[in-house]
């Protein structure tokens, strides 16, 4: 992993994505993936289209900003502003373990707005559960991601809000888990109107609701493979 003061991280101030809706959305290097991540180099929706440029530009040190600049952006942005971190990348770490220099800070400079994100860090490495279950408490919305409802079940059960990627060819919009939590298909998703900046429950839900992502973009089918290997959906 390269040293946190190395990369770059970029903040748009109004998204042209049509799912997200017009919100500031930031982009981080993409060595901040994790290994555990099934979606790396086979299907990532960031992969791929004008983001995938942005995201090569972020990396290679042409856009974005240093931390504390960074830091500084999001830390500037109106109070209750809701925003999203992470449309391409996810935490720096080092072999898997969370920075928690990186997640203090962010916690610290979205203190007063609606931060909200996902990620694919394992939580049993290193203190990557306390670390999220800390920026959860504190106003910064971590989604756990999984790719099984046997993993979502296992975020809820410690306290963490969980999302979940199905494959593209689901159907269904709504189901319970074995262990009666509820899962809905992002509305964003279902919906031509709806974007995250009209929606907010990736920010803000009950505990036990699980949010479904239906596997998109051109590496849907690779993406709904890698999802059908973790564990088939009826």
């Amino acid at each position: 992993m390269a040293k946190l003061s190395d990369l770059r991280f970029h903040l748009t101030r109004v998204s042209s994505n049509v799912k997200t809706g017009p919100i500031p959305v930031s982009t981080s290097s993409r060595v901040t993936c994790p290994a555990s991540c099934p979606f790396a180099g086979n299907g990532c929706y960031a992969e791929s289209g004008p983001l995938a440029l942005h995201w090569a530009a972020v990396t290679r040190g042409e856009r974005g900003q240093p931390l504390r600049e960074f830091m500084a952006a999001i830390a500037a942005l109106p109070v209750g502003q809701l925003w999203r971190h992470g449309q391409a990348g996810d935490f720096p770490h080092t072999a898997g373990r969370i920075s928690r220099r990186y997640l203090r800070a962010i916690i610290a400079a979205n203190r007063g707005r609606n931060g909200y994100t996902y990620t694919h860090h394992s939580l049993a490495i290193g203190e990557n559960a306390s670390l999220i279950r800390s920026a959860n408490r504190n106003g910064f919305t971590v989604n756990v991601s999984t790719e099984s409802m046997a993993a979502a079940d296992s975020a809820i059960a410690a306290g963490l809000p969980a999302v979940l990627a199905v494959p593209s060819d689901e159907k269904g919009t709504a189901w319970l888990t074995p262990a009666g939590n509820r899962v809905v298909v992002c509305p964003a998703q279902r919906s031509d109107t709806t974007t995250c900046a009209d929606c907010k429950l990736c920010h803000k839900r009950p505990r036990n609701l699980i949010i479904a992502f239906i596997a998109h973009g051109t590496g849907k089918r690779r993406a709904s493979e890698a999802i059908r290997q973790r564990e088939p959906l009826a």
